[in-house]
């Protein structure tokens, strides 16, 4: 009997799948702090996470029988790989499942930053009507720079034609003719950062894309620029970000993720003409139905046949 623990509140469809298999007990719990992971996992053949579940290297060591560990959505940045790797586990994601919902809340931001929903709101509320004072942006004619043409980034490209913007993107491993069949343009970093009038990012939190937009590639930019990030907190330097914003470069961040969730009394929020949302791209019905069951698939499958999809990390 394989047995699997699902932590941070997983939907009951998640379970569902495993209760299919006669072979595997699925346990689901909530958030467990470190101490009540490491004495339940020597119990266990894997673990499905969410974002808050944190699987450090003790958490992991302490998994004698663990060989699976399963991440409900796309970001791995809670769970040691390295540690993984050398304790024979391996770590698989399911990017697929909120796809469609975090395309949809960066474009409810674009939306919300360039035209100061926030703010407007926030007006209302107080019994104040000063209209000329909340002029926006309209998105027709202007250009859109995805740092990251993936999943999101591609489906992010196909609803923003909608609002007749045209799309340049940078991604190193996607073609010009995949581009292509999501409307986007590929360019070079130089010329989306002096071009664009909104900038996206949608890659994942690597050594590689730590701090990517810094103070030299937002000195780059046009002046009036609007950055909007929904991928994950530390691509963008926060505190360039900050710099950027007091300076005017920067009209406007609109944020999803942070390096420090949560973030706290961070200077960022001092600037009325940006939107902030506490990491809710994926905070769907259907996208947390959808990365629950696209990973006890996964794992079930793994269990019983061995065979492995989307591994980012630990053994191979």
């Amino acid at each position: 009997m394989f047995r699997v623990l699902l932590t941070d509140h997983i939907t009951r469809e998640a379970v569902d799948v495993f209760d299919a298999y006669d072979s595997i007990e699925a346990v689901a719990v909530g958030t467990l702090t470190a101490e009540e992971l490491v004495s339940l996992l020597g119990d266990f053949d894997a673990i499905i996470v969410r974002s808050p579940t944190k699987l450090t290297r003790a958490i992991i060591e302490s998994c004698t029988r663990v060989k699976y560990i399963g991440r409900a959505g796309v970001g791995v940045d809670n769970i040691d790989l390295s540690a993984a790797d050398e304790h024979g586990i391996t770590v698989m994601n399911a990017p697929g499942g909120n796809t469609i919902s975090t395309a949809e809340h960066t474009v409810g931001m674009i939306l919300g930053v360039t035209r100061r929903i926030a703010e407007a709101d926030r007006m209302v509320r107080q019994n104040r009507w000063d209209r000329k004072t909340l002029r926006g942006v309209e998105l027709h004619g202007k250009t859109l720079g995805v740092v990251g043409l993936g999943r999101v980034g591609r489906e992010v490209a196909r609803r923003m034609h909608a609002f007749s913007t045209e799309v340049i993107a940078v991604d190193p491993v996607v073609t010009a003719e995949t581009a292509e069949d999501y409307g986007a343009r590929l360019v070079g970093l130089d010329e989306l950062l002096q071009t664009s009038h909104v900038i996206t990012a949608h890659v994942p939190l690597t050594a590689e894309t730590k701090g990517m937009i810094g103070d030299s590639e937002i000195a780059r930019m046009r002046d009036g620029v609007f950055l909007v990030n929904c991928a994950r907190g530390g691509v963008y330097d926060e505190e360039a970000v900050v710099r950027g914003l007091e300076s005017g470069k920067i009209a406007g961040v609109a944020i999803d993720v942070y390096v420090d969730e949560p973030p706290g009394a961070h200077p960022l929020f001092s600037h009325d003409r940006s939107v902030f949302t506490p990491h809710i791209g994926a905070a769907t019905a259907e996208a947390q139905i959808g990365v629950g069951v696209e990973i006890a698939q996964k794992i079930a499958k793994a269990l019983i046949t061995g065979e492995v999809r989307d591994v980012v990390g630990g053994a191979t």
